[in-house]
């Protein structure tokens, strides 16, 4: 089995520590990134989860994001068919890999809120699994489902925030989704045990609003799976430890488009005065985010061997 392992603050000291049924066991040394928890404190993660001491309980701390500020967030867009559907797009995997990235200050913790700006309007969820990256890439790779155990250490829960009304009239994804905390992750990064890597086709991923259950799908119904994108990714970027991709949402969002509202918003020879038709309708519909909703995140194998806990966060507005 891999080990779960908690980013959390006590006593106004921020530690990172393993989990175990519902307690962490610290580690001595202080890391001040994942990147360096990742480069330097395995081994250590990996003795204190067979012998730790001592013991804090978890709702004695405050848990933090496990993805920290200096990493990239790179994530892929309408990666699930349902998703696709209720997008206005053609349900088929398409000819390519949809790619954006996030701004890293858009990383929260568990509990922590998500902050709707006061122009936002139509704020939405969208339920990940991120990937996290445990080595250093910087040539083109081929990444299979034999070798990505050597670039992939971890996954965690993440929700990928939106905000659907500067993301299309102003056509920039990456604005309208990286606001401050428009990226919850957590509460556990999962560090993936080698035999374990085929887990990651085959995770349970449910998200609710207030309770109601609004995304449900399996992992095995990705378009483009992890090693496809790694080895794609690979041939244009680098990735350092601690990054983080986010593999796409399932269907169940708030937002809902026709082909033809969908050609109208990606459009940019339309004019934002010919759009307003379409982000009206949007604002009728009932599952978008306001203020006092609360949020709940859990990705789970369909064994229930590995639980990576529940991701937790209330929107409020600014």
């Amino acid at each position: 089995m891999g080990i779960y392992v908690a980013r959390f603050e006590n006593n106004g000291e921020v530690h990172w520590g393993v989990v175990e049924n519902e307690r962490i066991y610290p580690l001595k040394e202080n890391f001040e990134t994942l990147k360096s928890f990742l480069e330097n404190g395995i081994p250590e993660a990996e003795k204190v989860a067979s012998e730790g001491d001592p013991i804090l309980a978890l709702s004695d701390v405050k848990l933090l994001s496990p993805i920290t500020q200096q990493a990239q967030i790179v994530c892929q867009g309408t990666n699930y068919s349902a998703h696709r559907a209720e997008t206005g797009l053609d349900v088929k995997r398409p000819s390519f890999n949809l790619i954006f990235t996030k701004a890293s200050s858009t990383l929260a913790g568990p509990g922590d809120e998500i902050i709707c700006p006061p122009h936002v309007e139509l704020l939405d969820y969208e339920i990940e699994v991120g990937l996290v990256i445990g080595k250093e890439i910087t040539e083109q790779l081929n990444i299979t489902k034999e070798n990505i155990h050597e670039y992939v250490a971890g996954i965690v829960i993440t929700n990928d925030i939106s905000a659907r009304d500067i993301q299309f009239t102003h056509l920039q994804w990456y604005k309208g989704k990286s606001y401050r905390t428009f990226c919850p992750t957590g509460p556990f990064l999962y560090l993936l045990d080698k035999q374990e890597l085929s887990i990651i086709h085959n995770l349970d991923i449910t998200l609710t609003v207030n309770g109601e259950v609004r995304q449900s799908a399996n992992t095995s119904q990705l378009l483009f799976k992890p090693e496809e994108t790694l080895t794609e990714l690979s041939g244009l970027m680098n990735f350092y430890p601690g990054d983080l991709i986010m593999t796409g949402t399932p269907g169940g969002v708030a937002m809902h488009l026709t082909p033809q509202e969908m050609e109208v918003l990606q459009s940019p020879a339309i004019a934002f005065e010919e759009k307003k038709h379409t982000i009206i309708n949007q604002k009728n519909l009932p599952n978008y985010l306001k203020a006092g909703d609360l949020i709940c995140c859990e990705i789970k194998s369909s064994d229930g061997k590995i639980n990576l806990g529940v991701l937790e966060n209330k929107v409020v507005s600014s």
